[in-house]
């Protein structure tokens, strides 16, 4: 295990380094998860091991620290991620993230532009979304203050996520979950959306093909954005189907000569 302190406080961001090949790969979990769980045996697969891959939980998940002074914004994680790749000594990265990790990812990219050559988002969040009580994910945490968070919403929430999403969950900061839920929710601005259709590194955006097409493809693969329907999954794209995730993000990673961003099956 790796750290590194990304705070003026002195908070660490914690990941586990395979050693490997440069450019590196970074894998970035989604809300309430953690990578280890979630990207190990995809990470290890022989069409994508060889390379140096750091799996990092952010700022308040998994084994790294939880600050409650910490406002876990979009932009807040991004920096905190920057400042981890930077002790690490990794430049040109190859970014692969999932969910709100995504979104992290895409404003990594647009804010340190130095650290990412590539991105490949897991079914990201791109646009802003509405609280809406009692549902699951984001939209349901943030539906909360902090206060009724902290004080009921924890357990309801806990009860709502399902064994799995529970297993990390659980090891989330109950403060970086809701403001990390509710900053999710509210986006930024530029939108994530916008910021991702202007970076100039290659991008793919995997998505569960049972999802229907993507809103905004179009536009996406207009500014070269490959999007890839990936069957036989749901959100956790890489847990549902490890064989169809790695074989879209090793073609993501080692594209086909002539590749034009067009929608395929994987």
């Amino acid at each position: 295990m790796h750290s590194a302190v990304v705070t003026p406080g002195g908070d660490r961001m914690r990941w586990v380094e395979l050693p490997g090949a440069e450019p590196c790969r970074v894998y970035v979990h989604g809300l309430g998860a953690a990578s280890l769980p979630y990207f190990t045996e995809v990470a290890v697969h022989p069409q994508l091991a060889g390379r140096r891959s750091l799996l990092v939980d952010l700022l308040g998940h998994g084994i790294s620290d939880r600050p409650t002074d910490f406002d876990y914004t979009l932009e807040a994680h991004a920096d905190a991620l920057a400042a981890a790749l930077e002790a690490a000594g990794v430049a040109g990265a190859e970014l692969i993230a999932h969910s709100m990790g995504g979104s992290v990812a895409i404003v990594l990219a647009a804010r340190h532009p130095r650290l990412v050559s590539r991105l490949v988002l897991v079914d990201a969040n791109l646009d802003p979304l509405t609280a809406a009580p009692g549902t699951g994910g984001s939209r349901g945490i943030a539906a909360y203050s902090e206060e009724e968070f902290l004080s009921r919403g924890w357990a309801e929430v806990g009860e709502r996520a399902g064994p799995h999403w529970w297993s990390t969950m659980r090891l989330a900061g109950r403060e970086a979950l809701h403001r990390s839920a509710t900053h999710l929710v509210r986006g930024t601005s530029p939108t994530m959306r916008e910021l991702l259709l202007k970076l100039a590194v290659p991008r793919t955006y995997l998505l569960p093909e049972a999802d229907g097409p993507l809103p905004g493809a179009d536009d996406l693969v207009r500014a070269g954005v490959q999007v890839v329907a990936v069957p036989d999954c749901g959100h956790n794209i890489m847990l549902d189907n490890p064989t169809g995730f790695v074989r879209a993000t090793a073609a993501a990673l080692t594209p086909p000569n002539g590749a034009d961003g067009r929608r395929t099956g994987a």
